[in-house]
């Protein structure tokens, strides 16, 4: 059995992992870490695991949680992983951090969009960015694992195909995303309180997202030069969904049997990759409570550009599931255990 501690295990992330760690067969949670509350039963923070879970919540302690465990999931506020990481700790535990602290290479970048400043910068190049469609051999051999976040996890699996097989022109995409509460957070916030989310829809960061740039970078990889995409966010009065929706010039003509040829020449073989039929766009609704991505596009050749669309459960392929799946992988284990989850409807 893997031994596994979650530093975060209180918010909506943290519990989406014992959600899911609960059902699945290699693994036992040792460790329920938790600033807020510390030495109370986790079945009361979160009633669902009433009989289920009988543990009490741990703190924050990395270093004595590394000795116990074999992972690591670190579901926590921007800077904590971070400022608690140290070498002495990965050589004992792979860690795979759920925040933003890992994902950009470059420092400069993460710490002038996220007003922070980068406590362990040295283990940046060696952290792997855990989006396995993608990267999926390097987070095999892996230690340390960021994680990345619900909305570029949409964006780039949505976009991926088209830049890396360089039919679109990078520095033409806008991504316009909307996505449910819960992907602000369980803290006690004004703008997410039910009078001011519900019945409403808007837009925030708008131009200083800090997904922005993380965004970019993977798509700069996939495409081999540096590019700078528009992307706005938008909040909408639902529990859970991302839908993505990323409009691009093309470099030239093609059909949809041509686009639709290279979306499966990435997806076919990926089991939570679902490329829909034609003219079908993804819903949230269809992949809530699992860990798939449904993608489709749409050509408008009245304006020469290409709509790429895709849905995702911000909270499980968006967070959780996804952490799961790098779990996965990093111990050998078949990449889908314990995510064998089937969308929930209505």
């Amino acid at each position: 059995m893997i031994k596994v501690g979650i530093i975060g295990a209180t918010g909506y992330a943290g519990s989406e992992l014992v959600r899911i760690l609960l059902g699945h067969k290699d693994v036992e949670i040792k460790w329920y870490g938790s600033r807020s509350y510390i030495d109370k039963k986790y079945a009361s923070i979160y009633q669902n695991f009433f009989q289920l879970v009988d543990a009490t919540c741990m703190d924050d302690n990395m270093e004595a949680l590394a000795d116990q465990v074999d992972v690591i999931f670190t579901a926590t506020p921007q800077g904590l992983c971070a400022s608690l990481v140290n070498e002495e700790i990965l050589s004992k535990v792979k860690i795979i951090d759920l925040s933003a602290d890992f994902r950009i290479k470059d420092v400069k970048v993460y710490e002038e969009w996220y007003k922070l400043e980068h406590k362990s910068p040295q283990f940046i190049e060696e952290a792997v960015y855990g989006l396995c469609e993608i990267n999926r051999e390097d987070v095999k051999k892996a230690r340390l694992v960021a994680n990345p976040g619900c909305y570029t996890t949409c964006s780039i699996l949505t976009c991926y195909p088209l830049v890396k097989e360089g039919i679109i022109d990078p520095n033409t995409i806008i991504v316009d995303a909307k996505s449910g509460t819960s992907g602000a957070g369980r803290g006690a916030k004004v703008d997410n309180l039910f009078c001011e989310v519900n019945e409403n829809m808007k837009a925030y960061g708008v131009a200083t997202h800090r997904h922005t740039p993380e965004i970019e970078e993977q798509l700069g990889y996939a495409c081999g030069e540096k590019i700078t995409i528009n992307f706005t966010p938008h909040l909408v009065p639902m529990n859970r969904g991302i839908l993505a929706t990323a409009y691009a010039s093309l470099k030239k003509d093609v059909t949809y049997e041509e686009v639709k040829a290279i979306y499966d020449k990435y997806y076919a073989d990926e089991k939570f990759v679902r490329v829909l039929e034609k003219d079908v766009c993804p819903q949230t609704k269809w992949v809530e409570g699992s860990n798939y991505v449904d993608v489709n596009f749409k050509i408008d050749p009245r304006t020469n550009r290409i709509i790429m669309m895709g849905a995702i459960d911000n909270l499980v392929k968006g967070a959780a599931g996804q952490a799961v799946q790098n779990m996965n992988l990093m111990f050998g284990l078949k990449e889908s255990e314990g995510l064998e989850l089937v969308p929930m409807f209505p």
